[in-house]
């Protein structure tokens, strides 16, 4: 089906860009944050079997997973703030304007990180609801790494500066955290972003553990991004992007 999309073209929406790295229970899932890997298992109980190739009626699994730390998610601020806010609630429309950039992080002392002026090199003066963040060299390795205690890249603070003049409500990165790994507790671009405790932004949402594919230029897109129906800070989701005829 083709979308007419006013001023800027159209969509086709049967040739997606899928932004999202699936989740399994096997070696090659992502992971972050000290989790082990995700756990998919049949349920046994009482007689019932869960699992056709046992000899059950039907498949019937127990899933158990993090949604910060096992793959691709979207977060609003509930993730930093003491009450309980769903990104289900927070998340009412689906599509943006959205531009891909990409960017290698500068090594700074021991650490790696997108600069403001980078982002405002490639971003100039554009207007945009969602800015993508591919991270160079962009490697197929990132769909099966465990970060954890590997310090990956992250953004500098004064980088929110640049995103707030281009109007970007919600941010997609392919690393685990657009903070420092180990800061802290800090999260100083987490509370910038959100604008927590001074002025929350509950309309807000970060997108992190994507994936750019290398066919997918960097430009303007449409985004489509669902996040399943949790009441929870954080959601898996399905960022995808549409080229604009």
């Amino acid at each position: 089906m083709i979308f007419h999309i006013d001023t800027l073209g159209k969509i086709d929406t049967t040739k997606p860009l899928d932004l999202s790295i699936p989740l399994s229970n096997t070696k090659d899932n992502p992971r972050a944050w000290y989790v082990d890997l995700p756990i998919i298992e049949s349920v046994m109980e009482n007689g019932f079997i869960g699992s056709v190739k046992k000899g059950g009626s039907v498949n019937f699994r127990n899933i158990s997973f993090n949604p910060h730390g096992h793959g691709t998610h979207t977060e609003c601020l509930g993730h930093i703030t003491p009450e309980v806010y769903s990104v289900n609630q927070s998340l009412k429309e689906y599509f943006f304007s959205a531009e891909v950039i990409s960017v290698e992080p500068q090594k700074i002392d021991r650490d790696q990180v997108i600069t403001k002026r980078q982002i405002e090199i490639l971003l100039q003066d554009k207007r945009m609801e969602a800015l993508v963040i591919r991270t160079l060299p962009n490697l197929q390795e990132k769909k099966h790494l465990n970060y954890t205690e590997t310090n990956p890249p992250y953004l500098e603070f004064s980088c929110i500066e640049v995103l707030n003049k281009c109007g970007v409500k919600h941010l997609l990165i392919d690393l685990p955290s657009v903070d420092k790994e180990s800061d802290g507790g800090v999260l100083a671009f987490h509370h910038a972003f959100w604008q927590v405790p001074s002025n929350p932004q509950y309309d807000k949402t970060i997108t992190e553990f994507i994936f750019v594919n290398e066919n997918i230029k960097d430009g303007s897109y449409i985004l489509n991004l669902q996040v399943a129906p949790f009441e929870n800070d954080a959601s898996p989701s399905r960022p995808v992007l549409y080229e604009i005829h």
